[in-house]
């Protein structure tokens, strides 16, 4: 018999949520910034209301940042920084191993999970570590067109030990990686929805999902 089991907190799900319309947005704009496609007409202002979006979209991706980095110390066990470190137990190691092979066609066996899963969260760990270069490295680029502004006083200085336009080439990387991890999380996502049937997908609406305690 299946059991409902409240596993996403609000926190969790919301901020998901608004970071993935952030990035969408951030990168949109950003794309335009770093290539300006469009001309422009008499007395439009194309370039200032791309940026103006852009920026605003990156104090919203600050404070979902922000708001999920609380969670980590208060939420619950799903959503706790625990999860990022599935290699320091066995079970982990090789529940990341098995769902490795399981993504890369090589083995058919996949460890049920309730939450994120190992191999997951070790990705997890790696976009939250790129969420935090793509903060840094734009607000200070940010700062530079403000100087002694508050970003440029808290972050100038790094424009110091890396020139700007690696900062910006960083930048622009950090992006593209970005909008991989999307794709793949899409994909995986859909994936293990199919596969375990146990509202993966609808679970970042509702925060539930069915789990048969005989596959725990």
């Amino acid at each position: 018999m299946l059991e409902i089991r409240y596993v996403w907190e609000f926190p969790v799900r919301l901020t998901h949520w608004v970071t993935a319309v952030s990035i969408l947005v951030l990168s949109l704009t950003g794309f335009y910034i770093g290539n300006p496609f469009f001309p422009g007409g008499d007395g439009a202002y194309v370039m200032g209301w791309v940026r103006f979006v852009h920026f605003v979209a990156a104090y919203v991706f600050l404070m979902s940042f922000i708001i999920r980095s609380i969670w980590f110390l208060i939420g619950n066990e799903y959503g706790s920084w625990r999860m990022f470190f599935p290699w320091a137990t066995q079970k982990g190691r090789a529940n990341a191993l098995s769902f490795f092979r399981y993504y890369t066609f090589t083995g058919k066996k996949i460890p049920y999970e309730v939450g994120h899963n190992a191999l997951a969260c070790l990705a997890y760990a790696v976009i939250f570590f790129l969420y935090l270069v793509m903060i840094v490295s734009g607000f200070t680029l940010y700062g530079m067109y403000q100087p002694g502004g508050f970003w440029d006083v808290l972050l100038g200085w790094l424009l110091v030990p890396i020139d700007s336009q690696w900062l910006r080439l960083t930048h622009h990387l950090g992006m593209w990686l970005i909008i991989g991890f999307v794709i793949n999380h899409i994909y995986s996502a859909w994936l293990m929805d199919v596969k375990e049937m146990n509202g993966t997908v609808s679970s970042m609406f509702s925060g539930y999902k069915y789990i048969n305690p005989k596959d725990l």
